[in-house]
């Protein structure tokens, strides 16, 4: 089990990429998504993480986690008043 968690870095360091070029856009539908793939993102780093005993990066991401999950409240709250 430990081999393909050890390689769950890159598809996490992928997905964050992604998630900040997404985030970047002018348009709404693909901040929304950006937010999601950080969400998700963020929940790989956690497991690669608590496999690697990396608790700063644990800590790290889950607030970061809280801090993507803001952005998609205000992602829609703005797409709702527009």
């Amino acid at each position: 089990m430990g081999d393909w968690i050890d390689l769950l870095q890159w598809p996490a360091m992928a997905a964050s990429l992604l998630a900040a070029w997404l985030v970047a856009s002018q348009r709404p539908g693909r901040r929304l998504a950006g937010f999601i793939v950080f969400l998700v993102s963020n929940a790989m780093w956690i497991a690669w993480g608590v496999h690697d005993d990396a608790w700063a990066l644990i800590a790290l991401n889950c607030c970061l986690a809280v801090t993507n999950i803001r952005g998609i409240v205000k992602n829609r709250n703005a797409q709702e008043s527009s």
